[in-house]
């Protein structure tokens, strides 16, 4: 299926938004730690049930990354084969003594494994198998531990509804059979793949998808998260008061009228606010806002935070991850033409500059383009496709991915001026703790000349002196253009991005 660019953005915002609400939900959960007091905000601040560190996502998003692993290879998560290979991720994650686990997932995933390792074989049938064993036994076993890995099923299924119920029905039946459970993470893919395909929120959408006899009580359900106080939906461990939970701080939480995607993270905090399972209401609750605005939404601060399972090549898994995922998810398992996401390093035919043009009110910037490779930066600011190892990060220890398109399509940048905003707050963010810092796109000539001003006005220099001062530092910057014009629309950078 071929998705827009915006469409791209939006389908690469629903992992990473799952993990910004979960790493902001776990400090909180069950009153680990107080609730912020009125008028402060929920903070990345680690800790909650398990020794996780700022920005470390939970189960949550580590179960959601088993689900995403297998959609990134383009399967039908509705066969065999797909629900084998998520069981044996769940497993590979369990095997690893998770420190926050649900007491259902843990039974069916604990019973699954002794039936593996006395020989038996098919993990996705075992799997089931225990579920329904546990939801026989345990009348009320309809907990949220199937929705709030559901996400990465919408991913998989966009162009067509029925098989992404078909497939979000089968994915929670892994661990989760009461049809509740099925129930609510239908009616949350749905609504991931209306928002990711069309940009609105609509979580009425899979009403018809839910059986008959079940799907006028879920439409009262669905009222009431919209009209009734968020905060009465808790406890929320049952699939149904967190689904009302998330979905309450999305449609309640109103919407700025001049950055309209700060909503994304105005709803995260809402949906922590609410309590209880806070994690996981926040993390059910991002998956939807990440459909509905995009990666290029999610604030650098936290794209810099969130980590967690798995651990590949002696390391956490990270925004960068997340997003990789997610893009091959709706790309049936294919990377573009240059081999992003997948690619160590994004190779560029376009002719650029390798010299690094110091900023002129701030030469620990330098502004460069991807043939930028000498410039002893310690951090790098990228706003185009870049690997693993892109030859520009030469050495520098921390990277910073901007979702800034070099385009005059409107639709192409839906975020623009908070993204515009956002990558200078990342610029002056890393400077403020000491590091040398390339901003750099892939020839120098749009975004990164524009970005350069935005840092200039964030320093407290009139705009139209530092675009004179950035034309003069970078001679091929287009100097036009709707991204660049955009800057000047920019009264106050800060209340742009909110961030103090």
């Amino acid at each position: 299926m071929h998705l827009t660019t915006a469409q791209t953005d939006r389908a690469a915002g629903v992992l990473l938004a799952t993990a910004a609400g979960d790493a902001l939900g776990v400090p909180y959960e069950f009153g680990c730690l107080p609730m912020p007091a009125d008028g402060e905000r929920p903070e990345m601040l680690g800790g909650g049930l398990g020794p996780f560190a700022p920005g470390e996502w939970s189960d949550d998003t580590s179960m959601a990354m088993a689900i995403a692993e297998a959609a990134a290879t383009g399967a039908d998560l509705t066969t065999e084969a797909a629900l084998d290979d998520i069981a044996q991720n769940f497993l590979r994650w369990f095997d690893g003594g998770p420190p926050d686990i649900g007491i259902q997932t843990r039974a069916v995933l604990s019973a699954t494994r002794r039936r593996l390792n006395r020989g038996e074989t098919g993990a996705g049938r075992i799997m089931r198998a225990e579920s329904e064993a546990y939801a026989h036994a345990h009348p009320r076993s309809a907990g949220n531990g199937a929705l709030m890995r559901t996400a990465p099923a919408a991913l998989a299924h966009l162009d067509d509804r029925s098989l992404l119920a078909e497939a979000a029905r089968s994915v929670a039946s892994l661990t989760h059979a009461d049809a509740l459970a099925g129930d609510s993470c239908v009616l949350w893919c749905e609504a991931i793949r209306i928002a990711v395909l069309d940009g609105r929120i609509d979580i009425r959408a899979g009403l018809d998808l839910i059986p008959a006899e079940r799907a006028n009580q879920w439409s009262t359900w669905l009222y009431q998260a919209a009209s009734d106080d968020p905060k009465s939906f808790t406890p929320n461990g049952f699939t149904v008061t967190a689904l009302q939970a998330a979905a309450a701080a999305v449609l309640q939480t109103p919407e700025p009228t001049n950055v309209s995607c700060i909503h994304l993270q105005e709803a995260l905090y809402a949906a922590v606010g609410i309590g209880n399972d806070t994690d996981t209401v926040a993390a059910i609750a991002g998956g939807l806002l990440g459909a509905r605005w995009g990666a290029s939404a999610v604030p650098w601060h936290w794209r810099r935070a969130v980590h967690g399972w798995p651990h590949r090549d002696g390391r956490p898994s990270d925004a960068h991850d997340l997003v990789a995922l997610a893009t091959l998810a709706v790309r049936g398992g294919k990377p573009d033409g240059k081999g992003w996401p997948t690619t160590d390093d994004v190779h560029y035919s376009e002719a650029a500059s390798p010299t690094v043009v110091p900023h002129p009110f701030d030469d620990g910037v330098l502004l460069g383009t991807h043939a930028t490779v000498d410039h002893h930066a310690d951090a790098v600011v990228s706003m185009c496709r870049v690997g693993r190892r892109q030859a520009c990060f030469a050495g520098a220890t921390e990277v910073v991915e901007s979702r800034l398109m070099d385009s005059e399509d409107p639709a192409d940048n839906p975020n623009l001026e908070f993204v515009l905003a956002d990558t200078a707050a990342a610029v002056r963010g890393l400077r403020a703790e000491g590091k040398i810092v390339l901003l750099h796109c892939v020839a120098g000539q749009q975004r990164t000349p524009s970005v350069a001003v935005m840092y200039g006005v964030m320093l407290g220099h009139p705009v139209k002196e530092v675009q004179a001062a950035i034309r003069d530092a970078m001679p091929g910057a287009r100097g036009h253009g709707l991204v660049w014009e955009a800057v000047s629309h920019i009264a106050h950078p800060i209340d742009t991005i909110r961030q103090a």
